[in-house]
């Protein structure tokens, strides 16, 4: 995109998230949901399609751009991004890097203007870091697959319309994974109700059941079983750094919170801002915010380039996940018995900060593709 184009594109949401989205924030919580002014708005600004292709009606952002959108999306509650955020990440993705013509020209331009909401089918009971033990079944039969299993955890389940799903269609411990299109209206698809989480209210997980669900051939994504374990790797890499660059605005957010009740709240008649050690608390979290700022910037920046598509992600993924964590619990240190209370942004970002260290792949995940990486690169 235009550098003056992104720029005001940047600006736009930056002022809608801090003047519209940020004062919502107690509301959302209180009716976990998002509010359809906000929602409304978003697919106006092009939200629900920023990382989407613009011939298929996205505004076609580079990593680079990705990752400096999504820490200004950061700043509020992880709810509103996770509204369009399978759209544009990991169910998107698989749409655009393996669908057919066909399958980009009827799903792409719905998803991009937030008209249908895609949902990423990956993850099952005993099959969710590791992507290779999914058991949930694809049986070709005539001009039809006919599936059957079951996903947990799946985000937007319960607002989907279509499904990528992954299903196991041969013997094969990576080659034998497919992954399919499936419309959420189809006869034998059942979504559950959603998740009762610990925090990210707004954002809903649920489980969803396959009863002998028949689809198309024409459902099967790319046209050819197969591709369903590289295809979730490819889209959970982007997905990851995009994460990192979510962590590191919620991060920055907590900052703020924390230096703000630090300068105005007081202990023996003057302000805590002046004990050191509530100081070091505050300057250790600025440090590592910067630190994770600066990693997801360079990580973008190789991403784009190609120089490198995995290791740096995961690098990011891990750090930025890990410290917004410690960020966000030295926040509820800084502000004392009232870091636990209710009703505070900071205990609420305390609980929604937690499942970043989990999703698209879990730290100690994280550990093991670094490692690997780094031990190939050696060999």
């Amino acid at each position: 995109m235009d550098p003056n184009v992104f720029d005001d594109v940047l600006r736009t949401v930056r002022d809608f998230v801090r003047d519209e989205v940020v004062p919502a924030e107690d509301e959302i919580e209180r009716t976990d949901a998002i509010p359809e002014r906000l929602r409304a708005t978003a697919a106006d600004m092009g939200l629900f399609g920023f990382a989407l292709p613009e011939e298929h009606g996205g505004l076609g952002l580079s990593m680079s751009e990705d990752v400096r959108l999504a820490m200004e999306l950061g700043h509020t509650v992880p709810a509103f991004r996770s509204m369009f955020g399978t759209n544009n990440g990991i169910a998107g993705q698989v749409i655009v890097k393996y669908g057919t013509e066909e399958q980009k020209q009827r799903w792409l331009p719905r998803l991009a203007a937030g008209e249908a909401i895609a949902s990423f089918a990956l993850t099952e009971d005993g099959a969710g870091s590791d992507p290779s033990s999914v058991r949930t079944k694809a049986v070709r039969d005539g001009e039809h697959y006919v599936l059957s299993g079951a996903k947990r955890f799946i985000t937007n389940a319960p607002h989907a319309d279509v499904l990528v799903v992954f299903a196991r269609t041969g013997e094969d411990v990576h080659g034998g994974i497919s992954v399919f299109l499936v419309e959420t209206g189809l006869d034998g698809v059942r979504i559950g109700p959603p998740n009762a989480k610990m925090g990210q209210a707004g954002a809903h997980t649920a489980e969803v059941f396959f009863d002998d669900v028949r689809v198309p051939a024409s459902a099967l994504v790319g046209g050819q079983e197969g591709t369903g374990f590289t295809a979730a790797m490819s889209s959970l890499t982007r997905g990851r750094l995009h994460i990192a660059a979510i962590c590191v605005g919620l991060a920055g957010r907590i900052v703020e919170e924390s230096v703000r009740f630090a300068a105005e709240a007081e202990q023996g008649g003057k302000p805590i801002s002046r004990f050191q050690l509530v100081q070091a608390l505050l300057a250790e979290s600025q440090a590592e915010y910067y630190a994770g700022r600066s990693m997801v910037l360079e990580a973008a920046r190789e991403y784009d380039s190609g120089a490198d598509t995995r290791l740096a992600p995961s690098c990011a993924k891990l750090f930025c996940s890990e410290m917004v964590s410690r960020v966000a619990d030295r926040a509820v240190q800084v502000h004392g018995g009232s870091g636990y209370m209710r009703g505070v942004p900071v205990e609420r970002f305390y609980r929604d900060s937690r499942v970043f260290r989990i999703y698209e792949g879990t730290s100690e995940i994280q550990k093991l593709i670094i490692a690997k990486q780094l031990l190939r690169q050696f060999a």
